[in-house]
């Protein structure tokens, strides 16, 4: 039996966050660099999965299968596909950046409550998520990927309700009860969506016989399984609605700017940059791989949903005062895209959505964690508060706005390249659609050109006079992002050909072509 590689990339992780929780409290940096060597480890198997895998090759590969449930037809299948490999690849290389920025994060913090951070439950916390988000991006097995679709809501909860932001304005009371409203929301939000899936699921069995993807898609193929086209609607219904609160779409979107306004900076770009990924992968492989006919039917509505998304959460980034809550309703409009390009039903559109859910991670986790080391030191999360950064931390200021020029798909950077194909994508298909989604590229530059201006330039402001500039821990985390932004930007090549064809694939599940150009005969 070949080596299990898929289950020992998402099982080391889960080891060192039991071995990270299990450090003594009087150890606390041991516990952290425990952390960081399992994230990098596991950084190493990601990279073996990526070098292993064959474009050309069969869809799913690497594949595992034993028998998990039997009675129930629940089986441990794992196999991974370009789209799979790309996001495990983003997951285990945003992580260790994670925990190099939170480093300090959750150390004990002495308030009027005298209120104890345990350091090593933060750094397991982390590397829990990492497991199971990296083990539903390689699940084959619809009811597996429910569990670990579910699960990974308890540790984000714990890492937004109990390690919120210390940057305040707020007396230790009121920022506890907008911590706990924020997770608690979250939570809430999540559950909604996951129960009216289990629903969807239990479906899709009844129907099916199966919860493999690989014998559902025998079946259709051999034309052993027929499903009633409501049915089939209903069906994708149930998953879609799961995906969009995850994704997050306009109008179930309302958690994600308080889960990432309450979070620290690392735990947001574990929401956004990861796990929120997790919604907009499953739209491409179970909605349009199981529902074909109910995704095509959807499509005018979500895309609807989409353009909405995009110019809405733009508008309101416009509009904030807080950086964080800001850098969400970006991502919020970011979602708008990606989701725009997966039902576009193009090649240029589906491709383009998934190298923008890879870029999008990479940007917002450069954006972010910049943020937060610009609002550890003044203690404030408040455009108000700041003003003429750049002159007394002109590194800070520099990062800062590299990765402000990549959210706002600036050429030469990842984002472009992404941003470019689900437009051209959709033009190609929905003209109409296509323009309302470039008013998104001009809300995007407005909203950071005016974020960058108000914090980093004008009159240096009293309170940030000392502040000091990045220091060799931060600049670990901030320069590797910004070099992966740029050369993703000037030679996309090496996801463009793991991605290709797996989209390929996805356009002969929904049984769609690309339209030809119409060009008028020579007279």
């Amino acid at each position: 039996m070949s080596f299990p590689l898929l289950t020992a990339t998402a099982a080391l992780p889960a080891i060192g966050a039991i071995a990270t929780a299990a450090v003594p409290a009087a150890r606390r940096t041991a516990a952290k660099w425990l952390a960081l060597l399992f994230s990098l480890g596991t950084l190493v198997l990601a990279a073996v999965v990526f070098l292993r895998f064959e474009p050309g090759g069969d869809r799913y590969q690497l594949t595992e299968s034993r028998a998990w449930i039997a009675d129930f037809g629940v089986r441990y299948e794992l196999g991974v596909d370009g789209i799979g490999v790309a996001l495990l690849g983003l997951t285990a290389l945003l992580i260790p950046f994670v925990i190099v920025a939170a480093w300090h994060d959750a150390d004990p913090l002495e308030t009027k409550s005298t209120r104890w951070r345990p350091t090593q439950g933060f750094f397991a916390l982390i590397l829990m998520v990492e497991a199971m988000v990296i083990l539903s991006f390689v699940a084959t097995d619809v009811f597996l990927f429910y569990i670990l679709f579910e699960a990974m809501l308890i540790p984000m909860y714990f890492l937004i309700g109990g390690f919120g932001d210390r940057a305040h304005a707020g007396t230790d009371e009121s920022a506890a009860t907008q911590r706990s409203y924020a997770a608690v929301k979250f939570l809430l939000y999540n559950l909604a969506g996951g129960l009216i899936m289990l629903a969807a699921v239990i479906g899709l069995y009844v129907v099916a016989g199966s919860f493999s993807l690989s014998e559902i898609a025998e079946a259709r193929a051999n034309g052993s399984l027929e499903m009633a086209t409501s049915t089939e609607r209903w069906l994708f219904l149930g998953f879609f609605f799961a995906f969009a609160v995850k994704a997050p779409l306009w109008p179930l979107h309302t958690w994600l700017p308080n889960a990432m306004g309450e979070a620290t900076a690392p735990v947001a770009v574990l929401i956004t940059a990861i796990v929120d990924k997790v919604g907009t992968f499953a739209m491409l492989r179970f909605c349009l791989g199981l529902f074909p006919e109910a995704s095509e039917w959807a499509t005018p509505v979500v895309i609807t949903l989409a353009l909405i998304s995009i110019v809405y959460g733009a508008l309101l980034a416009v509009g904030q005062r807080d950086i964080k809550r800001l850098i969400a309703y970006a991502s919020i409009s970011h979602f708008g895209f990606i989701i725009l390009g997966i039902f576009a039903m193009t090649s240029q559109g589906q491709s383009g959505a998934t190298l923008y859910m890879v870029n999008h991670g990479i940007s917002t986790a450069a954006l972010l964690l910049v943020a937060g080391f610009l609002i550890t030191r003044r203690g404030s999360r408040l455009i108000a508060d700041y003003g003429g950064v750049q002159k007394v931390a002109p590194v800070l200021a520099g990062t800062f706005l590299i990765g402000g020029l990549a959210t706002l798909s600036l050429p030469g950077l990842a984002p472009f390249v992404s941003e470019f194909l689900v437009l051209v994508g959709t033009f190609s298909a929905y003209p109409v659609a296509g323009i309302i989604a470039t008013s998104g590229i001009v809300l995007a530059a407005l909203y950071v050109l005016v974020l960058y201006q108000r914090t980093m330039t004008g009159p240096v402001q009293e309170s940030v006079r000392s502040m000091p500039d990045l220091r060799a821990r931060e600049l670990a985390v901030a320069v590797p992002l910004i070099a992966v932004l740029i050369f993703l930007g000037v030679f996309p090549k090496p996801l463009t050909d793991v991605v290709n064809p797996a989209v390929e694939h996805t356009m002969s599940d929904v049984q769609k072509k690309d339209p030809q150009p119409e060009v008028e005969a020579a007279k």
